[in-house]
């Protein structure tokens, strides 16, 4: 200590003004030991030009099965090695799975501690920062998050304290408004546009909907709650309105890691970008030709537009695949190619070729289509191939329809990654449960499940309904009576609902003329056009793709002309186990693999099928109807993503004929994707029959 009185002198003996601030440098302890990881052998050329790259802003284009997790992986453990501490980590990923399987590759890896780096989806990074911040924004730290029923719950509150009048029309459900919302957040896109896009039918709606939206808002704010969509969009406007917390983080994080980059929506770009800043080193990795989620905000822009938004970025391309055969990846190569919203790659298979090209099969019908590869299935089998590593991929669930009853026939095991049975999900059986009580009149459960579908009706005024039905004596008579509007409407039924009960009573009588039963597809027609078109609006946000399905049903419906019989074939096919053989107590055994294609990115399978791939079903018929080259882009996306799942064995399939139950058979024209590679990569199969007597042998 200078006691002098005098000015302190500095280490060169330099006296200090006391308004000076002293410097002071920390010199680093000795680095921690390096892992010994030999980065150059354990990775291929293109990995290791990426994980190895100088600190900046890089793009990596990770090709479909070319080991993009394994880059990001030894990205982080190449960092670690060189000298950043984890806790000037950031890893964002789209599920918290992929962030702990990341995290437990790099511990094995390294010999550094990683318990400070972060890493996670978008969601838990954003209610980390929130945890630490909320008082800025209004909200206690201590807020709640609302799940999916906390969120209809509230917003049942709001759009009661909006005192709406949904009397005369069906305002839109809870999970309806929650998914509109939601788009909003994601998106940036303002409401009118969402309902315009999406939700044309609701556009009457436009004002009453906005004032829920406010009084929502409010009441989160006033219940100190958050649902998942405000974990981004407060984080990013916490970003925006507070400079210093900003710099805070931007400090914090120095290497920013960005997975499935190509999903990011507007407000997860937004907050990338945020966090990077001009100074932090970014590297994001995708592959624009697996972007395949625009439906749910995802902005295929951001990966494109990276090397003009972030000038001198660096653009790494992983081309090296480890999944398919040759033969495979040629088509998918060619495939791909036509897009022009794009980046230029050619995967290479490090595999030898197979000798077995892809396989282009025609069959004559939806039905032959299911009969081929439930047999091809059995044959795949007997030839070595497990079961699991078999899947049959679509474009939409319903198309699934003839593959579960074959397969279920066959008794070949399946599960479905897509959702549940067909005939599980709520919306067939809301359409079962009409045709079932026309039928069975003393089905209690089936009455009250089509009464509880009308505004305003809930258990006890069904109950009440139940009981009326009982008291007219039809319940117990041998055939339904001649025109059921004659005595329902006389039913006491609330005001809400009248003029809705009005419209189910003459779609029974629709269902059963002069006391006859129609036909099982006539009636489902009836139903959906009748009543349920108008509730599917309001209570699903998937309204077209459940119309699909019950379109399908319909269609399926025409294959029986007694409706007893129909009937029957539903309930054996909707066992409350999922499974084919009716017994919850067999222990798990090997399954095919049914699945939408959305639902099978970044899986693989040794054998995969590709059914429905006519034009119309897929690509979707809205898209060509509309012409709409963007969006026709991601269905050829989509079927890339979906040749890309196959190992070793690939079969394309479509019907030649559809045939429509009520406006009869449609030929088909084979999907424009099987125009956009030439002939020769794939080889054509010529389906025939052989004795429509020979018995199937079961599984």
């Amino acid at each position: 200590m200078n006691r002098s009185g005098g000015l302190p002198p500095d280490k060169t003996g330099v006296k200090v003004p006391p308004s000076m601030a002293r410097q002071y440098t920390l010199h680093r302890s000795a680095a921690a030991p390096a892992s010994g990881i030999d980065y150059a052998g354990e990775l291929n050329a293109e990995q290791y030009g990426a994980v190895s790259s100088p600190p900046g802003k890089a793009l990596v284009i990770a090709g479909a099965g070319s080991g993009k997790t394994r880059t990001l992986t030894y990205r982080v453990a190449w960092l670690l090695d060189h000298g950043m501490e984890a806790r000037q980590i950031l890893l964002l990923t789209f599920t918290n799975k992929a962030a702990r399987e990341m995290v437990e590759r790099v511990r094995s890896l390294v010999p550094h501690d990683t318990s400070s780096l972060w890493a996670g989806t978008f969601h838990s990074i954003g209610n980390r920062i929130l945890r630490r911040h909320a008082d800025d924004l209004g909200f206690n730290r201590s807020f709640s998050i609302l799940d999916r029923d906390d969120q209809k719950s509230l917003l049942n509150a709001a759009v009661a304290s909006c005192e709406i009048d949904t009397k005369q029309r069906r305002f839109p459900k809870a999970d309806v408004l929650a998914s509109i919302f939601s788009l909003i957040e994601n998106t940036g896109e303002t409401l009118e546009n969402v309902i315009t896009d999406r939700y044309l039918y609701f556009y009457d709606w436009l004002e009453q909907i906005e004032k829920v939206r406010q009084a929502y808002i409010e009441k989160k704010k006033s219940t100190n709650s958050m649902d998942f969509d405000d974990l981004l969009s407060l984080t990013v406007k916490l970003l925006e309105e507070r400079p210093d917390v900003l710099e805070l983080y931007q400090k914090k994080f120095r290497h920013i890691l960005v997975d499935e980059y190509q999903d990011t929506n507007s407000i997860q770009g937004r907050m990338i970008d945020l966090l990077a800043g001009e100074s932090n080193s970014l590297m994001a990795v995708g592959d624009d030709a697996q972007s395949i989620y625009s439906w749910r905000g995802a902005d295929m822009d951001h990966i494109l537009s990276f090397p003009r938004r972030y000038l001198g970025a660096k653009i790494f391309t992983i081309e090296t695949n480890y999944r398919s055969v040759p033969e495979i990846l040629e088509l998918s190569n060619a495939a791909i190619s036509v897009n022009t919203a794009r980046f230029e790659k050619n995967l290479r298979s490090s595999r030898p070729e197979s000798g077995a090209k892809p396989a282009l099969v025609a069959v004559q019908d939806p039905n032959s289509q299911a009969a081929f590869v439930a047999q091809r299935i059995l044959e795949l089998r007997d030839e070595g191939i497990e079961l699991e590593e078999i899947a049959v991929l679509y474009r939409a669930h319903f198309q699934s329809l003839e593959v579960q009853m074959e397969l279920t026939r066959r008794g070949i095991p399946f599960a479905i990654t897509s959702g549940l049975r067909f005939f599980e999900q709520a919306h067939i059986k809301d359409i079962a449960a009409f045709l079932r009580f026309v039928v069975n009149r003393r089905d209690e459960v089936s009455f009250k499940r089509m009464i509880m579908l009308l505004p305003g009706c809930g258990p006890g005024t069904a109950e009440k309904a139940w009981r009326e039905w009982l008291a007219t004596g039809w319940a117990t008579k041998e055939n339904p009576p001649p025109v059921w509007s004659e005595i329902l409407l006389k039913f006491k039924i609330p005001k809400k609902s009248e003029k809705h009960w009005k419209q189910l009573c003459y779609t029974l009588d629709e269902l059963t003329p002069n006391g006859e039963y129609a036909k099982p597809s006539d009636m489902i027609f009836s139903v959906l056009e009748g009543v349920y078109d108008e509730y599917l609006k309001e209570a699903f946000d998937n309204y077209e793709n459940r119309r699909s399905d019950i379109e399908q049903l319909s269609q399926y419906g025409g294959n029986f002309e007694d409706i007893l019989e129909f009937l029957a074939q539903l309930s054996l096919m909707s066992a409350v186990d999922g499974g084919p053989t009716g017994d919850k107590t067999e222990p798990d055994e090997e399954k095919v693999t049914l699945s939408s294609i959305h639902q099978a990115k970044g899986l693989e399978w040794k054998a995969v099928f590709l059914i429905w791939l006519a034009d119309g079903q897929f690509p979707n018929g809205r898209i060509l109807e509309m012409d709409d080259q963007p969006a026709l882009e991601e269905e050829r996306r989509l079927f890339y993503v979906a040749i890309t799942r196959a190992k070793d064995e690939l079969y394309l399939t479509y019907p030649m004929m559809n045939p429509k139950s009520y406006t009869g058979d449609i030929i088909t024209r084979p999907s424009r994707f099987l125009e956009d590679f030439p002939k020769d990569m794939a080889e054509e199969w010529l389906v025939g029959n052989e004795s429509p007597w020979e018995d199937d042998e079961p599984f």
